[in-house]
């Protein structure tokens, strides 16, 4: 046999033992990962087998089996100036011949919607118009929506607006597809039964008007579930867009307190998705693969997207907020709202988000000044980065690299920086960013909200077992301690 061949021949018996051993091997018993707060900016375990003829000799409790696979979903993105002027060819090409335009009463009075009429009607792609969204929408809201969809059977939805647009516009489209389901089938347990979607969706095509929630990559929509007074939503990867069209020309109209309270969801979508537990220290590890959750944990892929997302909203949004004519800011801050929403739309997120639910759903009478609304109004951003400083000093512990590399992407030099002083130091770089970008409440207090109200909003918080599994350090699994530790969250981010 010739030199060459004997050796590819031995390569490919290396590989194949390779592809074998891995193939029937399970996830590892890691001494890292056995403590989530041991792990690194990209260490993530790879199966052992060694470690696992130990492990398979005892018999494994199914629901305290560790996950040992991560997904990858996000909706297909066209990005570029002017690209709106494709929905209809989009449509024509979806094969669509009744499309359900849903935005809101602002949103319908501006060149997106102008752009998204004139490109379907050029296609002759015939449309019906709902324009009810409520801005952060309630149960009510989104039941109204859903009854105003269903009688058109629409073939395909379009949604022109901000994420309140795009998660109404989602479940229109699902509750349309299940239109014998109850309201709260699909509503993430506890607060509903969390069951799983079964079948396709119909198209689902995004034109995101803010930059801030990356509602148009993922599976997420949220809403306020009134009678709980707690916001709460439906994720699974079925709901997410099938095309996401982020066009910078229609984030130019957003006011100046828009563009900084969308910054500030996308600042906590990175942050919480990157110091999220590893995506294997989660559990149980689902018996089926149509119950892995789409908030996952942290995981090698979701991390790249993470942390660009938060090095681009640290430099571009304060130009975005002290300039709105800033194009080249404006259109930074949509492409990290799309990242990060690549990001935590699969690694999730976990404490700011579960704490700001109750935030916004038990709101004393806040009303945040640039918001051309009528009623009390905590913006989602503005209610997630509220408590960021004291929540990232808490979970610091957890994981110092991850919190000081977050640091760093501040500008903080953590050169001769200690471990154990991780969470401090980005919680002051992260209070000291929230000032400087200016009109930002120092706290719950500047909300309205006081000592009273904290039992009330550990209890609002408590049913987002969804996110805050995903938070670490956090004691889940005892629940007297879980409310102590979130107590004292809410006494330290009544200011700072």
């Amino acid at each position: 046999m010739a030199p060459g061949i004997r050796i590819a021949s031995t390569r490919a018996a290396r590989a194949t033992s390779l592809l074998r051993t891995v193939q029937f091997t399970h996830p590892p018993s890691c001494p890292c990962h056995s403590n989530p707060g041991a792990h690194g900016p990209h260490h993530h375990a790879l199966p052992s087998a060694r470690s696992q003829k130990r492990r398979l000799a005892t018999p494994l409790d199914a629901t305290r089996q560790k996950e040992y696979a991560f997904e990858m979903a996000a909706s297909s993105i066209r990005f570029g100036p002017g690209c709106t002027a494709e929905v209809g060819m989009d449509m024509k090409n979806l094969g669509a011949k009744k499309v359900m335009v849903v935005t809101d009463g602002n949103v319908s009075k501006l060149g997106a919607m102008t752009r998204v009429i004139e490109g379907l009607e050029a296609e002759g792609v015939n449309y019906e118009i709902y324009d009810g969204v409520r801005v952060e929408p309630k149960d009510s809201s989104i039941k109204e929506a859903i009854d105003a969809a269903k009688p058109y059977q629409p073939d395909a939805f379009l949604a022109v607006g901000g994420g309140s647009v795009i998660d109404t516009a989602k479940l229109m489209n699902l509750y349309t597809c299940f239109q014998e389901a109850d309201f709260l089938d699909f509503v993430n347990a506890p607060l509903g039964l969390g069951k799983p979607i079964t079948k396709p969706l119909l198209p689902l095509v995004a034109v995101p008007t803010t930059a801030g929630t990356g509602s148009e990559t993922t599976g997420t929509a949220i809403f306020d579930l009134v009678a709980k007074r707690a916001k709460t939503g439906i994720a699974h990867r079925a709901l997410k867009p099938t095309l996401g069209i982020c066009d910078p020309l229609n984030t130019r109209t957003m006011p100046s307190a828009v563009h900084a309270s969308s910054g500030l969801d996308v600042l906590c979508h990175s942050l919480e998705s990157w110091t999220a537990i590893p995506f294997n220290e989660r559990v149980p590890r689902p018996t089926n693969p149509i119950n892995r959750p789409a908030y996952q944990g942290a995981n090698p892929i979701s991390d790249i997207f993470s942390l660009q997302a938060l090095k681009s909203t640290v430099e571009y949004l304060p130009r975005a907020v002290k300039d709105p004519d800033d194009f080249e800011a404006q259109s930074q801050m949509l492409l990290a709202a799309t990242l990060a929403g690549v990001g935590f739309g699969n690694a999730g997120v976990h404490l700011c988000h579960g704490m700001s639910y109750p935030i916004s759903g038990q709101n004393p009478g806040y009303k945040h000044p640039g918001y051309q609304v009528e009623n009390a109004l905590i913006p989602h951003g503005v209610s997630v980065a509220v408590t960021a400083p004291a929540v990232f000093k808490f979970t610091g512990a957890s994981n110092p690299e991850r919190h000081l590399a977050a640091a760093e992407a501040f500008g903080v030099d953590i050169s001769n920086v200690k471990k154990e002083s991780a969470g401090e130091i980005l919680s002051e770089a992260l209070a000291d960013f929230l000032v400087k970008l200016g009109d930002q409440p120092r706290g719950l207090k500047q909300l309205g909200f006081n000592s009273g109200h904290i039992d009330m909003l550990v209890e609002g918080t408590i049913p987002q077992a969804r996110v805050l599994m995903l938070a670490p350090s956090l004691e889940m699994q005892n629940v007297e301690a879980e409310r102590e530790q979130l107590r004292d969250l809410f006494e330290e981010a009544l200011e700072y």
